[in-house]
């Protein structure tokens, strides 16, 4: 059973993953960079993310890169992003 002290660490562990996701969202959506610069932020958020919670591959895969995915694909023309379709 986990301890009150294990809830809290996770807790702040899904705030930080949070915090950065959203952080990146916005970094993609307000500036000029290019599709590359998009693909290795997203690429360093999912390194965080499994740093964060090891074997978690499916769950970011299922609830952030569909995010990740949309915004990509609405941002950049879909001729230079043909493996980000929301599809």
């Amino acid at each position: 059973m986990a301890t009150p002290e294990d809830l809290e660490e996770e807790d702040r562990r899904v705030r930080q993953l949070r915090t950065v996701v959203h952080l990146a969202l916005s970094v993609i959506a307000q500036t000029d960079m290019g599709l590359d610069d998009a693909e290795h932020m997203v690429a360093a958020v999912r390194g965080l993310a499994l740093r964060l919670f090891p074997g978690k591959e499916l769950a970011f895969d299922l609830i952030y890169l569909p995010r990740f995915r949309r915004l990509i694909a609405e941002r950049y023309a879909p001729a230079q992003c043909p493996g980000w379709s929301i599809n």
